[in-house]
């Protein structure tokens, strides 16, 4: 009998420090190396790629944002995760692709208003949208649903728009653009992109200081 309530005694207490080494560990230890080495070699991405402005963190870099006005670059749309719906806003509550299909009417007829949304924001004078210019970006959400960038594509079809919104020169926002394009990632890695929130602050920036 003391020989069985030993046994059991030394077992409970080699698990006990079992739990204990490996808590220690693989919660403690562990944890704090891994933010230490993050923090060492990208402390920005660790951090959650914000990117700030004017000393403030106005977004991530990571999560794309919603609201702007004509005067700013669009992103694409956002969807939800219902199953007959697709929204007009970011919710990171609601992160996800819809999961309708592609031949399902309320699909395809938010993407043929959409498209027209597209011609009709973008058509300025002296400059006329055709439906077969815009990308499929523009009328389509990503698979997150909260995609940060765009084609340059649709930031080029936006650019005589936000030109003329802001009173400057074509020549000067298809540059801004071109400085904010993004290039396949190691080169060959995905496509090129446009970060939303970046070039809006570029543009806020270059109409501010004119």
């Amino acid at each position: 009998m003391n020989n069985s309530v030993t046994n059991t005694a030394r077992l409970l207490w080699a698990g006990l420090r079992a739990l204990l080494v490996l808590t220690v560990v693989t919660g403690v230890l562990y944890p704090l190396a891994v933010t230490g080495v993050a923090q060492a070699l990208f402390p920005g991405r660790a951090n959650g790629s914000e990117i700030t402005s004017h000393g403030k963190v106005v977004g991530s870099s990571l999560i794309g944002q919603q609201g702007y006005t004509l005067k700013y670059f669009q992103p694409r749309p956002a969807a939800g995760l219902g199953a007959n719906s697709i929204n007009t806003r970011y919710k990171l509550i609601l992160s996800g692709a819809t999961n309708l299909a592609a031949d399902n009417p309320t699909l395809v007829k938010a993407v043929e208003d959409a498209r027209a949304k597209v011609v009709k924001d973008n058509s300025v004078p002296g400059y006329t949208v055709r439906p077969a210019q815009v990308p499929a970006d523009a009328v389509t959400s990503s698979g997150s649903g909260l995609d940060p960038a765009i084609s340059p594509a649709y930031a080029e079809l936006q650019v005589h728009r936000v030109a003329e919104r802001n009173g400057l020169p074509v020549a000067r926002v298809e540059r801004l653009v071109k400085e904010h394009t993004q290039g396949r990632a190691l080169g060959f890695a995905g496509e090129p992109q446009v970060n939303v929130l970046e070039l809006n602050i570029a543009l806020r920036d270059l109409t501010a200081a004119r």
